[in-house]
């Protein structure tokens, strides 16, 4: 009977968490999903695109606000929960009918616990895809139109190898140029500067052609056939057409590149690898440098070059990218392909232990391209597993916040909704400043990366821990009156305490 009343006490807790969850997560998304599109909207409507682009944009950043706020959105539902629980004195019951702390906990613990494996997929499957997708498409949105494109200062390529134009200034939402300077290699007998002081770019209504105005400025040309004559032509205005600029939107269809923030932890695990071989291969080549360098001053003969380790040498993928890979095949089986034999390397192990004489014998000329590309890859390397860490730390927090949550909202059950914005802000400013510093400090090879990116989350798992267990030891459920009485009997000890 009492594991009955257990499973009935875990299903109802559990549905208590649904509809502040549901709430947290929706509101939240919403207010970051309105900022960005309050930073967006004017450039992408100044763009004259369709409202199905401007919709997708927004549509693709949501992924990202998701991975955010899920976290929050835990953290606040466990405090709105529990602490409306305990002012209802309703876990003072459960309490009663001989269901502890800890077996309230458990419920919660593995809710916690799915919803970070939902999260993690998500991070690690949906997000780079929206992050890649969204790229792609502000990219091809920046192409859309050359007012937005060229940039100041830089001569810029307007049509192919035809037609270049620089300018000194460029307004962003009147189109108007300042100190401009055209080059016009269109016809192959003559070349063509022209010159203004200023001028504004517009386009024809379909958007196909291009026309610029120029004011006050003078034509320069040159007959190729004849280079000994030079003319130039001076002018107040000067409307000049560029055919085939097009103003509509062009999507790429393959882009092949993709950031650390659009793979998933196997593409970035298989990158991390790379690079480590990277590092060995330049470790090796700096060691046979200096080996050259001391073998050349003692007059011996220098010897041969060290084999490179290629990517069979890699080491092998993690387990859970071994299992995700053999998943995939098992759905989607791949056409099999021949394969030719390849000679057995080295590993990355056997280059990066290769034993020889130090750097530090020779002068710094030697090995030091060497030196800087073995730092560059470790930096590469590094910012892969910052990313993969983060990936799984955000993901775990959902965790860490119901062990922080649960002990705050017993300990001041009354405290209302007050208690709900208070906490939760204090504790996401903390935690994503630690996470912001920490990537920073990874990034740069300060501290690992496991450190980098953990330590916010192993903080507050130790501060959810001490809070369990001193509202385990006090029982619980006191009241706000009862914690201010403490909380000042505490300050009057420490004020009459001599000095």
């Amino acid at each position: 009977m009492a594991a009955v009343i257990v499973r009935i006490i875990s299903r109802y807790l559990l549905r208590q968490h649904l509809a502040p969850l549901a709430f947290a997560l929706t509101a939240l998304t919403s207010l970051m999903l309105l900022n960005q599109v309050a930073k967006q909207f004017s450039n992408l409507v100044g763009k004259g695109l369709p409202w199905s682009v401007i919709a997708e944009v927004f549509v693709l950043s949501i992924p990202f606000i998701l991975a955010v706020t899920l976290p929050m959105a835990v953290l606040v539902a466990v405090l709105y929960t529990f602490s409306h629980l305990a002012a209802d004195n309703e876990i003072t019951v459960m309490k009663a009918s001989g269901v502890s702390v800890g077996r309230l906990m458990l419920p919660v613990l593995g809710g916690a616990v799915v919803v970070s494996l939902v999260a993690f997929v998500w991070s690690d499957q949906v997000l780079p895809r929206s992050n890649h997708r969204l790229r792609g498409l502000l990219v091809d949105i920046q192409r859309k139109k050359p007012s937005f494109t060229l940039r100041e200062q830089v001569i810029n390529e307007v049509v192919p190898q035809r037609f270049f134009l620089r300018a000194a200034r460029i307004d962003q939402a009147s189109n108007r140029l300042k100190n401009v300077s055209i080059y016009d290699l269109e016809d192959p007998e003559r070349r063509r500067v022209i010159r203004a002081d200023s001028g504004r770019m517009a386009y024809t209504p379909g958007g196909a052609d291009l026309y610029l105005t120029l004011f006050d400025g003078d034509i320069q040309e040159v007959q190729r056939a004849d280079p000994d004559q030079f003319s130039r032509t001076f002018y107040h205005t000067n409307v000049i057409r560029v055919a085939g600029i097009g103003n509509s939107l062009e999507r790429t269809i393959a882009d092949e590149y993709r950031s650390d923030r659009e793979m998933s932890v196997c593409q970035m695990e298989r990158m991390v690898r790379e690079t480590q071989l990277e590092a060995a291969n330049a470790g090796a080549a700096a060691q046979a440098a200096v080996s050259a360098e001391l073998r050349r001053l003692a007059g011996l003969t220098p010897l041969p070059p060290p084999v490179r380790a290629d990517s069979t040498a890699l080491p092998p993928p993690s387990p859970f990218c071994r299992a995700l890979g053999g998943l995939v095949a098992w759905v989607f089986p791949a056409a099999a392909q021949a394969q030719t034999p390849t000679p057995v390397l080295r590993s990355v192990d056997s280059v990066r232990n290769k034993t020889g004489p130090s750097v530090a014998l020779i002068g710094r000329a030697v090995g030091t391209s060497e030196d800087a590309r073995v730092r560059a890859a470790r930096q590469r390397g590094a910012a892969y597993l910052v990313e993969i860490h983060k990936k799984l730390a955000i993901a775990t927090a959902c965790l860490v916040f119901t062990l922080v949550g649960v002990p705050v909202a017993l300990r001041f059950p009354r405290a209302g909704i007050g208690l709900v914005i208070g906490v939760s802000l204090g504790v996401f400013t903390v935690y994503y400043v630690g996470l912001i510093g920490g990537e920073d400090l990874g990034d740069r090879l300060i501290v690992s990366p496991f450190l980098a990116m953990w330590t916010p989350n192993l903080v507050f798992t130790v501060v959810g821990l001490v809070g369990l267990a001193i509202v385990a030891r006090d029982g619980g459920g006191g009241t706000r009156a009862r914690e201010w009485a403490g909380l000042r009997r505490r300050l009057n000890s420490f004020r009459r305490r001599p000095a």
